[in-house]
């Protein structure tokens, strides 16, 4: 079984919170459980074994942001009868593409 995620935490109508500094504190906040994550410009992809892993980790990257409102979006693909690497879902189109999936502009 494999759950792969997107999760945005970012803090909402708060004049004094430092916008970068409380993303990185989210992100770090991912390191205490048992997930591969890797952080883009919007959001950061989220890969575990167990469902109650992955919203564990959203929960506390949430909750490490200091502001006085907090936004997350969660978004889970839950297989549950294979195990799929975020790496190799990557691989699958790159492979009908026959080059990376990435521009070079």
């Amino acid at each position: 079984m494999t759950v792969t995620a997107m999760l945005t935490v970012a803090p909402l109508d708060d004049a004094t919170a430092d916008f970068d500094a409380e993303i990185a504190k989210a992100i770090d906040a991912l390191d205490d459980f048992d997930v591969r994550y890797e952080t883009h410009p919007m959001e950061t992809t989220i890969q575990a074994d167990e469902l109650s892993e992955v919203f564990a980790a959203a929960q506390a990257a949430t909750e490490a942001v200091d502001a006085s409102r907090t936004l997350t979006t969660l978004k889970i693909d839950h297989f549950r009868e294979e195990t799929l690497d975020v790496d190799e879902k990557v691989e699958r189109v790159e492979q009908h593409l026959q080059r990376p999936a990435r521009s070079d502009r």
